[in-house]
């Protein structure tokens, strides 16, 4: 019985322990009202604040009373290094709107503007890809209505949707 008890303890240890999981979503729509391409790109907390810190020295302390005041500088520059979205063969600069916390995920706003239509999408991001060889970015698009999505990893981190 004792036996029993232990092995039934050990097991109920295991399926608490983390698993940890290396991902990110970015989802991107055409908005054809306001003429624009809008993102949602959602990272885990700690995977960017380690990333961040260390490709630029700093201590970003994010989602917490001492976050840094330049976080939102330090993740315009990030994904401006590491997130480019190329429109009907043109590479575009997107507007960073800002960020929203949700326990452990950020979630960045992102968004072009003054965009006629949509054809196709390229995307390169190895967000992460540095410091987590384990990361996929999955990228999910919706245009007038069609869906397609990508999914990138370290050996393939770019990739191509036409509508």
């Amino acid at each position: 019985m004792k036996k029993i008890l232990i092995l039934f303890i050990g097991i109920s240890f295991l399926s608490f322990t983390v698993h940890k999981y290396y991902i990110a979503l970015t989802e991107i729509e055409y908005n054809s009202e306001n003429k624009s391409v809008e993102m949602i790109m959602n990272v885990f907390v700690d995977d960017i604040e380690k990333a961040i810190n260390t490709d630029f020295g700093t201590d970003l302390q994010l989602n917490t009373k001492l976050e840094a005041k330049d976080a939102d500088t330090h993740f315009k520059n990030y994904l401006k290094e590491h997130f480019k979205v190329i429109l009907n063969d043109k590479p575009y600069t997107y507007d960073f709107l800002g960020k929203e916390y949700d326990g452990n995920i950020v979630y960045f706003y992102l968004e072009i503007k003054n965009i006629s239509s949509v054809k196709s999408i390229a995307i390169e991001n190895d967000v992460l890809i540095q410091h987590f060889s384990d990361q996929q970015n999955l990228i999910k698009a919706k245009i007038n209505g069609a869906r397609k999505s990508l999914f990138l990893t370290k050996k393939n981190d770019k990739g191509l949707l036409n509508f």
